[in-house]
């Protein structure tokens, strides 16, 4: 049986896979960071969602130490240096996107709960978070 955490890690790996249109990870991985920082920095401020975001590098390094790492920079430079990264590893660039962001969703579940922050996700994604078979994400 797939859990909501399963289905919620499937959901934002499509929702940052290359568009037919050419569009590599990189780049839609920097627009789903500026659409979720958009959306929370008027919640939980800018320096609360560094802290989120640089907590949730810390931990995605683990796993892919290629991606950068810094203290608390503004969200464009993190994102600019993030896309960065991404280009020069495209083989891993998927897969890096996707973990840095079940992540930082993760982190955000607990500490905002689940509701609430689907609803950010639905709000800074729009349709861009319903995955093939038309359902939207739990």
């Amino acid at each position: 049986m797939v859990t909501s955490t399963e289905q919620r890690h499937q959901l934002i790996a499509r929702a940052i896979l290359p568009d037919p249109g050419g569009a590599g990870v990189a780049a839609i991985s920097a627009q789903r960071w500026h659409q979720l920082a958009g959306q929370l920095c008027p919640i939980i401020g800018d320096g609360g969602f560094m802290a989120i975001y640089l907590r949730s590098l810390h931990v995605t390094r683990n796993q892919y130490t290629w991606l950068p790492q810094h203290d608390a920079i503004p969200a464009g430079a993190a994102f600019a240096a993030l896309g960065q990264a991404l280009r020069e590893c495209p083989a891993d660039a998927g897969g890096a996107s996707t973990a840095l962001l079940c992540t930082f969703i993760d982190t955000l579940i607990l500490l905002i709960g689940e509701l609430l922050t689907t609803s950010i996700l639905r709000e800074a994604w729009g349709d861009d978070v319903e995955n093939h078979a038309g359902t939207e994400l739990p």
